[in-house]
């Protein structure tokens, strides 16, 4: 089944204890594409680029079967740019610059071959646009939005309108607070939950991640790793993985739901052990279902 990504791409600096990268190949569409490409062979992205990016990173998604129609070329502009520095502790990170360029004004356009994209994610952009994605599609099956602080502070009651639309709303810990103005996350899921969408997955970095529905509770531990690389662009790696499986299963039940999620946390494994997309690109299938029962290994129990 056709998987439609909206999001970022972009030219990402990064500083950690361990090392550093300068304009390497980063963004939400990015990362989601690549990871959800394990699963499923039909990924269709949509962004937006300057004439300033790589030839090689249009070849890596290319080799990857990315489906880049819905890619905008700008001439004579500049790619999303951003740097940071990580903490020793590498949860904590610090914004140097953001550069938006061709990102401050894009629009997305959607192919009309992509329109009837059955599962979607909405990467992080303003929920203005999402809307306007959904609103161009045809008859989605299953869709995923992820948002941030960002819009949550400035554009609540447009987000809360696109949380109506949406099956599910992916989101990290401090994000899920802010949205629902509850700092217990059991609560603060709840509350979430009666803004509309069917489901909820709180990223909670090391902590793994919490998915909620209106009956149910699954807690995924994050895979224990002691080489971290380079934390970027694991939450959007996880969204791949949990839309990838769910694309390939035609379902989201229940159990689908479970094993998605643990999907979405192998493959958020992977990214950060390398940094920007190193990780996800040397994998192959018996490396993903190898760690997926690893992940078995470690939350089993007789009872």
């Amino acid at each position: 089944m056709s998987i439609l990504v909206v999001g970022s791409l972009g030219l990402d600096s990064i500083e950690t204890p361990h090392s550093s990268v300068k304009d390497a190949l980063g963004g939400s569409a990015v990362y989601i594409s690549i990871s959800a490409s394990y699963f499923s062979q039909n990924i269709n992205l949509v962004g937006v680029v300057g004439s300033d990016f790589p030839d090689e990173y249009l070849q890596l998604l290319h080799n990857r079967e990315v489906n880049l129609e819905g890619l905008q070329i700008v001439e004579n502009e500049r790619t999303f740019r951003w740097s940071c520095r990580y903490d020793c502790d590498m949860n904590s990170r610090e914004t140097l610059s953001t550069e938006l360029n061709v990102f401050k004004n894009f629009k997305p356009i959607i192919p009309e071959s992509y329109c009837e994209s059955k599962y979607i994610v909405l990467g992080n952009i303003d929920p203005e646009l999402q809307i306007y994605v959904l609103n161009h599609l045809k008859n989605p099956k299953f869709i995923i939005c992820d948002t941030m602080n960002y819009w949550i502070e400035r554009k609540y009651e447009v987000l809360c309108e696109l949380l109506t639309k949406v099956n599910l709303l992916l989101l990290n810990d401090l994000e899920a607070r802010l949205l629902a103005k509850e700092f217990n996350l059991i609560r603060a899921g709840r509350s979430i939950l009666k803004m509309g969408p069917q489901i909820i997955v709180i990223k909670k970095g090391e902590h793994g991640a919490l998915m909620m529905t209106e009956d149910n509770y699954f807690i995924a531990p994050a895979y224990p790793l002691e080489n971290i690389q380079d934390p970027t662009g694991a939450g959007d790696s996880f969204a791949g993985g949990l839309i990838g499986y769910i694309a390939k299963v035609g379902s989201f039940d229940k159990e689908t739901l479970k094993r998605a999620v643990v999907y979405g946390s192998v493959m958020a494994s992977f990214c950060v052990e390398k940094f920007s997309v190193d990780g996800l690109i040397s994998l192959n299938d018996d490396n993903i279902t190898e760690r997926f029962h690893q992940f078995y290994g470690l939350t089993h129990f007789e009872v």
